[in-house]
């Protein structure tokens, strides 16, 4: 475990989540979406007391950023939970017709049951909710067809709730990501930060790389991940070797042939190029 402790719970998420809890009254319906790369991780503990008797649909997003072995082996568990998981890639659109279906076929039941009790039918509504950066506005800018949501790969840029009309059937509620107000596990809080999905604010970013280098080497023992310790060497140029006792070194070579011994910058070049997928898709959690 890092010496350094991740905690990441700015103003705006503590606002979020009390007017979530007020917005929840209102809705049918619950969009989940977590990181296809540690959907783990990037599942809320408070999701089950949020959701109380709400439709829940589960959405794992960056699905193009691990292998289909490990999106096959994750769907299976998941299938074994007993529930169904949607994946998709919100940047490009690859998986979100589905989810636009099934929340309004979700809808057409809840409807269904309003007539029933002699009510009106209306657009069914629906929450997005999960963890900052898991790509819950992108999505909703990819169901509606055109930008109208704030939508960038950093965590932390939406910070209100914002309801959108998808067609006649369908609103949506954007919310910021929500985040536990402690991390207890703080290998999970690693994982985020080595995605991307809390504030940078949280975390160093050399110590975070020389851990990410570690994991690394823990994923080129699976094939599920690919031999991401290959493709780093191939990229850097500098062979990765025991990371757990030589991350230090590892990251101080790459510096000296690529940011000028600047070991800081090479850290930060190291995770984004993981988070631009340049060294492969790769799992870091499996179930």
């Amino acid at each position: 475990m890092t010496s350094q402790i991740i905690q990441w719970y700015p103003g705006h998420i503590a606002k979020a989540e009390k007017q979530l809890t007020l917005s929840l009254e209102k809705v049918d319906l619950v969009i989940e979406v977590r990181d296809a790369r540690i959907p783990r991780s990037t599942s809320h503990p408070c999701l089950e007391k949020w959701i109380k008797n709400k439709k829940h649909l589960l959405v794992i997003n960056r699905r193009d950023m691990i292998s289909e072995q490990s999106l096959e082996v994750w769907d299976t568990w998941f299938k074994q939970q007993g529930q169904t998981a949607l994946w998709c890639d919100a940047k490009t659109g690859m998986g979100t017709k589905q989810i636009k279906e099934t929340a309004i076929k979700l809808g057409k039941e809840l409807n269904n049951r309003r007539q029933l009790r002699g009510m009106k039918h209306r657009a069914v509504r629906a929450l997005t909710l999960g963890f900052p950066n898991v790509g819950k506005s992108a999505l909703i800018n990819r169901l509606v067809n055109k930008k109208v949501v704030q939508s960038s790969r950093r965590a932390g840029v939406t910070r209100s709730l914002r309801w959108v009309r998808v067609g006649q059937q369908l609103d949506l509620l954007d919310a910021p990501g929500v985040l536990p107000s402690r991390l207890e596990n703080q290998e999970a809080a690693l994982r985020l930060a080595f995605c991307d999905d809390i504030g940078q604010a949280s975390y160093d970013v050399e110590s975070v790389a020389i851990r990410f280098l570690g994991v690394l080497e823990q994923c080129e023992q699976t094939s599920l991940s690919g031999k991401p310790c290959r493709t780093l060497e191939k990229r850097y140029g500098i062979r990765l070797e025991k990371a757990q006792s030589n991350g230090h070194l590892w990251l101080k070579n790459a510096a000296d042939h690529h940011t000028s011994g600047n070991t800081n910058r090479m850290a930060q070049r190291l995770l984004d190029d993981f988070r631009k997928k340049l060294i492969g898709p790769i799992s870091l959690e499996l179930p």
